[in-house]
């Protein structure tokens, strides 16, 4: 491939990834529920990276519990749960870790089968935190049914996009009436003016 076409592809896959991202920043200033938000994440999800699946879990009480899939089955949503460090998910939330596997995820040591969830016979698994102030509070999933090398771009990509969820979480759990009264300036200059 000519030096041209690579530099014309990177430029191609950094446009791709920037308006995953500047959709997925829109989701915190509309005024929309979290778990349309969450939904429409995943759905972005599997249309910028290709994937065949996309799966968001959130901590509760020291369960991950599935809110969110692009491949919805209204009875696996909230009901599918995994420990801290149960399954491949789990794995990623207990080690604060990405995990990126190319081939035969269900044959990993760390895998759980879960009869209900087709994506457990994919082959590829891609996975990152969502994180809440330096905290795990979730994880999500991509995945292929054929295997797929991961570039560092799309663990790249995956990470951000699970910063950005959790700062999705974190606006939904603030009261808005006292966000609009809060004073956004003592938010960032008080700190200062104490020390």
């Amino acid at each position: 491939m000519s030096r041209t076409k690579v530099l014309e592809s990177l430029a191609e896959d950094t446009e791709r990834q920037l308006r995953l991202l500047q959709k997925i920043s829109r989701f915190m200033v509309r005024d929309m529920s979290l778990p349309s938000a969450l939904q429409g994440v995943v759905s972005l999800v599997v249309e910028f990276m290709h994937s065949d699946s996309c799966l968001l879990y959130l901590l509760q009480d020291k369960e991950l519990v599935l809110c969110a899939s692009n491949n919805p089955k209204p009875e696996a949503i909230g009901n599918v749960r995994l420990q801290l460090g149960e399954g491949l998910t789990g794995w990623v939330a207990r080690e604060h870790r990405l995990l990126s596997i190319s081939r035969e995820a269900y044959s990993d040591s760390r895998f759980k089968l879960f009869t209900d969830l087709p994506e457990d016979t994919y082959e590829a698994f891609l996975s990152a935190p969502i994180m809440i102030h330096g905290r795990v509070s979730g994880v999500i999933n991509v995945q292929h049914r054929e295997p797929h090398a991961h570039s560092g771009g799309d663990m790249e990509l995956l990470t951000t996009v699970g910063e950005q969820v959790g700062c999705l979480v974190a606006l939904a759990s603030l009261n808005p009436a006292a966000l609009a009264s809060a004073n956004l300036v003592d938010l960032v200059l008080a700190p200062e003016r104490r020390g």
